[in-house]
């Protein structure tokens, strides 16, 4: 049986057996069920990997293919009848330490990839809106991987690292968390130092760079947690839509995480969309708070700037979520509020995943407007598996080449690129292997390393891995 039609049915069940005990049914309830499961439901924000990972060594060590007491499994998917969760790295900072942000979001990048090839029938990593449709259209959840905090781009690797990234899959960015950084202001608008250094606001010239590169690329701004001076300076560099992935509305909820009514405006005739956030400090003064809450604020901004530009960013594992929502099997309960207030099916449809969808479509397509030269005829084969535990601070890294037929290697084209610092490797034409032997230690656990050819044709061919140092 299809796991989507499963969990409708054991939703349903559940539902019924409830009503008979109550001796009433209300008339909306089946309605709002069929509506949610059979819509495609985005949510534009998760932490749950910090869960998956060891809290010493960052390595994967919680598959969430089984029941787990994190707001996020694939169970609890399946049931809540989320198909495309939005997966965050998130880092909040090592203040002066960029080997330590990069290996943490890493980190969390690796347990995804982990993820996916331990439950490969029934999860797949995602990098296009053509393989989220595909995906859950195969029943599989679609994730899609992003980043919360880009202290790990700095001065001297930040576009090369971004590549690295965009090659591993991420396709959203978050450039803060609530400290500044070396991108721009964050939300509480001091840097993460221990004498808490006020920041001067808004983007600097390098997130400015980021910010023009991932249009290039295709990545979508995330502007949550931003200072309100770097949001507008975002609003006014980017080319593309951009979302906030997990926010409310300041004019309900006083508070700096909180989107004003000018932001929100300005979102909209961006393009972008604003994902409501389930954590209850942002929803109201007074606790508990509950799921009407939380669509008070979703009945706010769509009042305020339409339909098209809202949707979910649950930020489920990342905080407390309203007292009658246990967790993401039971997000339906949104869709229920939504029929009782009296949306339409296609308006609801809207929220819980069409607009969103919509931005990716809209960014993709302003970055094919700066198309990427992909190298043709040649086939990369790193010595590492995504993920690999290595020995030695110094590795020597390498991997084949393999041209097919008529193919050419330009000699002088060949790069290896290690957390976004770049390197001239050397290259054995006898073997066809290229390679690069490390001198200088390796701070931290995690790094990535990326080997890049290029044809005679002048396109580029690159393969990116994550490897753990385990000395």
């Amino acid at each position: 049986m299809n796991k989507r039609v499963f969990a409708y049915l054991v939703v349903a069940l559940l539902i019924t057996s409830l009503a008979s005990a109550s001796f009433a049914t209300p008339a909306n309830d089946k309605t709002a069920l069929d509506i949610h499961f059979n819509s495609i439901v985005v949510d534009s924000h998760n932490d749950t990997m910090m869960k998956a990972i060891n809290s010493t060594t960052w390595l994967p060590e919680t598959d969430i293919l089984e029941n787990t007491n994190f707001h996020i499994d694939i169970p609890k998917l399946q049931a809540g009848g989320l198909n495309v969760p939005f997966f965050a790295a998130y880092t909040s900072g090592y203040y002066g330490n960029t080997p330590r942000s990069i290996s943490r979001t890493l980190a969390l990048i690796n347990a995804l990839h982990w993820t996916e090839e331990n439950n490969s029938d029934v999860f797949k990593i995602t990098t296009s809106l053509k393989e989220i449709e595909k995906a859950v259209h195969e029943g599989k959840i679609a994730a899609v991987p992003t980043i919360e905090g880009a202290y790990s781009l700095d001065e001297d690797n930040a576009i090369e690292l971004l590549h690295q990234y965009y090659d591993l899959g991420i396709r959203a960015v978050g450039f803060t968390w609530n400290s500044s950084n070396d991108l721009g202001e964050g939300a509480n608008r001091q840097y993460g130092d221990p004498e808490r250094t006020p920041s001067s606001g808004g983007l600097t010239k390098l997130g400015e760079e980021v910010a023009k590169e991932m249009n290039r690329l295709g990545m979508v701004i995330d502007v949550s947690h931003m200072a309100e001076s770097t949001f507008w300076d975002v609003i006014n560099v980017s080319k593309a839509p951009i979302i906030a992935s997990h926010s409310g509305m300041h004019s309900l909820r006083n508070h700096q995480r909180n989107l004003t009514d000018q932001q929100l405006k300005a979102l909209a005739k961006n393009g972008g969309v604003v994902g409501v956030v389930f954590y209850p400090e942002f929803l109201t003064y007074e606790r508990p708070n509950y799921i009407k809450d939380y669509v008070d604020h979703i009945d706010y901004a769509v009042n305020l700037i339409g339909i098209d530009h809202v949707g979910i960013g649950s930020d489920f594992d990342g905080g407390p979520l309203p007292d009658d929502l246990k967790d993401s099997s039971e997000l339906y309960k949104v869709t229920e509020e939504l029929v009782r207030r009296g949306y339409k099916k296609q308006d609801i449809e809207k929220l819980l995943g069409k607009n969103t969808l919509r931005v990716l479509k809209e960014v993709e397509k302003v970055a094919q407007n700066h198309p990427n030269k992909v190298g043709q005829g040649l086939t990369i084969k790193p010595a590492y598996k995504m993920g690999e535990i290595i020995s030695t601070t110094t590795p020597k890294l390498t991997a084949e080449i393999i041209r097919e037929k008529g193919s050419k290697i330009d000699a002088g084209g060949f790069r290896i690129i290690v957390d976004g610092i770049s390197y001239d490797p050397e290259y054995d034409e006898e073997t066809s292997t290229l390679s690069l032997q490390l001198t200088e230690p390796l701070k931290e656990r995690f790094h990535v390393v990326t080997f890049e050819a290029t044809n005679n044709a002048g396109k580029i061919k690159r393969e990116t891995r994550i490897f753990y140092i385990d000395d």
